[in-house]
């Protein structure tokens, strides 16, 4: 099991959880709008029989402390404080989508940081995130009922009762306040010239059945990204990581392989 903590860094405490041994290079894991660290749990504990594994909260989620005005940038800069804090210079990097935003992000301000990037279940700009943010903002007034409204959208179906039990109780744990940045941060991100500057080894990776940010979009941000390798993971919706993690796992396994350190 992965162990839960937090760090000092120059942007307050950051909550994390890792696997973390001496191995090189860190995987780093930025998780989504509606998550925390948490949702990594199947990856901090398949990755720690070879890599160090870490996750973290951005600001305002859970064991982190709220930056008012945060911006995805912000987010980025608070990920490499934490890597900081744990004395890793460089790291894999891996976000699920805010965590694929924030991770495009990171590249553009410190891409002699990253040695690749997995982008899963993201994108460079959504068509549709305008309306987005503006139902999250209005549903954030009461996260547990636009959990319970929006999970069955999220995952693929039919969606283990587990995993959606566990989806709906992460949103619903979530500081409203921080939410509506992390909204922010996602749905109105237009990154696409950060994207064809991208220079590193880059797995974007789409669940089949996605239907909040649809396997079109993916393909449209791996287009924009010199390199990149496009794959979709069958059966699986939004939280792809989560819903087959077998199949992300062995993604991830294989592309870090290939990229080595």
């Amino acid at each position: 099991m992965c162990a839960m903590s937090d760090v000092k860094t120059r942007f307050g405490t950051i909550g994390i959880a890792a696997n973390a041994t001496d191995a090189e290079p860190a995987i780093l894991f930025l998780h989504g709008v509606g998550s925390d660290k948490s949702v990594w749990r199947p990856q901090l504990d398949h990755f720690r029989r070879r890599n160090s594994a870490i996750a973290i909260d951005y600001p305002g989620y859970g064991e982190s402390e709220l930056i008012e005005g945060a911006t995805r940038d912000d987010y980025a800069r608070a990920a490499f404080a934490a890597l900081d804090a744990m004395g890793r210079e460089r790291a894999h990097v891996c976000g699920l989508s805010l965590g694929g935003v924030v991770a495009i992000a990171m590249h553009a301000l410190g891409p002699e940081r990253c040695l690749s990037l997995v982008l899963a279940d993201s994108f460079a700009v959504h068509p549709d995130g305008q309306a987005i943010y503006e139902r999250g903002v209005a549903g954030s007034r009461d996260l547990r009922a636009m959990a319970e409204t929006r999970v069955d959208m999220l995952l693929a179906q039919p969606a283990d009762p587990a995993v959606r039990s566990e989806v709906v109780e992460t949103m619903a744990k979530i500081d409203p306040a921080a939410y509506r940045i992390g909204a922010e941060a996602v749905w109105l991100a237009d990154q696409r010239e950060r994207a064809g500057a991208i220079d590193v080894p880059t797995l974007v990776i789409c669940g089949s059945e996605d239907k909040v940010t649809p396997p079109a979009l993916s393909r449209e941000l791996a287009d924009l990204i010199p390199g990149a390798r496009y794959t979709e993971i069958g059966g699986a919706g939004h939280l792809s990581n989560l819903e087959r993690p077998d199949a992300f796992n062995r993604l991830l396994d294989e592309f870090i392989a290939d990229v080595g350190q």
